[in-house]
């Protein structure tokens, strides 16, 4: 196994629910502070001859160190170039992160997600988002095309999209966010939308789904009430906004940045289900909210000195969460005594470039994986 990491002592605290290793105080650059004993920071990636963008780890708890990740390359000014995702698995006897299979994409793909299925109900299908949603079936370790899904209403715009979420509970749902102000769920059953968004007018869209009035940048579904009608979106407009999939025709306004800052990503708390972060684009901040509480923020996250790309909550603690960005660093947050100023993250990780993507393993809650300049890391937390 390679790393390039290293440990040393500390004093620190340590909540027992992210160990082993157990989490710490603050390490700097790639030091991880952890009591009582050495050990070594355990990393391993994955390297591209293409920049990478996004990423996903897989949901199946039978296969080991299973992600996707895609590149990001402009075909336009390097004509010899051509994006794909590819699918990534840990090799056991080389320790290295190496591609099983891989599939062209003609657009690079803004977001990745495998199906949320544990209990391997479902086929394997790898979801991907750039120009419209498409599906794609895992089959004896190669992957097949399965279905493009077009919002019909909203073809003759050619819309991008900019993100997408799978209904843990219910993983026939998948949300869909748009640049044309509009969200569409599908049900990957029968390949249909619900409540298929109708645009009045171009870059204007008023819909029964949705009242978002700029593009729309991200959107996930949340637990709250059992997990299977609600999600939230945030966008273009400086809100953010929650929707119940059994009455459409309105929303709930739960944040609005003072400044109509553009809002970039939202991510739901896994345990504590009213728990949602967010940031602004640009911005250097990530705020904590409880919807319970509209437009009030619970705290602030202010150590990074960059944008902030990316959010991730831990999958198995209410009170844990990784933050990163154009500052090259991954950074783990305690919030268990919030709403008390967060002064400092217990972990820091420096990357070897500026981090565009965090996500944290749902099956193998001790590792995130991250995505820098051709290079796809998972470190052991």
């Amino acid at each position: 196994m390679s790393t390039n990491g290293h440990v040393v002592n500390g004093d620190a605290q340590v909540p027992p629910v992210l160990a082993p290793p157990p989490l710490g105080g603050l390490g700097r650059g790639n030091d991880i502070v952890i009591g009582a004993r050495d050990r070594r920071c355990e990393i391993y990636r994955f390297n591209s001859e293409q920049p990478l963008y996004a990423s996903a780890w897989s949901n199946k708890n039978d296969i080991k160190f299973r992600l996707a990740v895609g590149t990001i390359t402009d075909v336009g000014a390097n004509p010899r170039a051509a994006n794909k995702v590819s699918i990534v698995q840990l090799k056991d006897d080389t320790g290295e992160l190496v591609e099983t299979t891989s599939f062209p994409m003609e657009f690079p793909a803004n977001a990745v997600g495998f199906i949320p299925d544990l209990e391997n109900a479902y086929p394997d299908l790898l979801a991907t988002t750039s120009d419209c949603l498409r599906l794609w079936r895992i089959v004896d370790g190669k992957a097949q095309a399965d279905t493009v899904m077009h919002n019909l209403t909203n073809a003759q715009y050619g819309s991008a999209l900019t993100s997408f979420d799978w209904n843990e509970v219910e993983p026939r749902y998948i949300g869909v966010a748009s640049v044309d102000t509009t969200c569409t769920i599908y049900d990957i059953e029968v390949g249909a939308a619900i409540g298929a968004t109708r645009p009045t007018a171009p870059f204007t869209v008023k819909t029964q789904l949705i009242a978002h009035d700029r593009p729309v940048h991200d959107i996930e579904f949340s637990k709250i009430n059992g997990g299977r009608d609600h999600f939230a979106t945030v966008g273009a407009d400086g809100s953010a906004r929650m929707f119940d999939l059994r009455h459409l025709n309105h929303s709930t306004i739960v944040y609005e940045d003072p400044g109509k800052e553009k809002l970039q990503r939202l991510s739901w708390n896994k345990q504590e289900h009213y728990f949602l972060a967010l940031f602004a684009e640009n911005s250097q901040e990530v705020q904590i909210l409880d919807i319970r509480m509209p437009c009030s923020i619970l705290c602030r996250l202010r150590n990074h000195n960059g944008p902030v790309n990316g959010i991730a909550w831990a999958p198995h603690s209410p009170h844990h969460i990784c933050t990163a960005g154009d500052d090259s660093q991954a950074l783990i947050w305690d919030l268990q005594h919030a709403p008390r100023p967060v002064e400092d993250p217990i972990l820091a990780y420096s990357a070897g470039g500026e981090v565009n993507q965090i996500h944290w393993g749902p099956v193998h809650s001790n590792w995130i994986a991250i995505c820098f300049n051709k290079t796809l890391e998972i470190l052991r937390v």
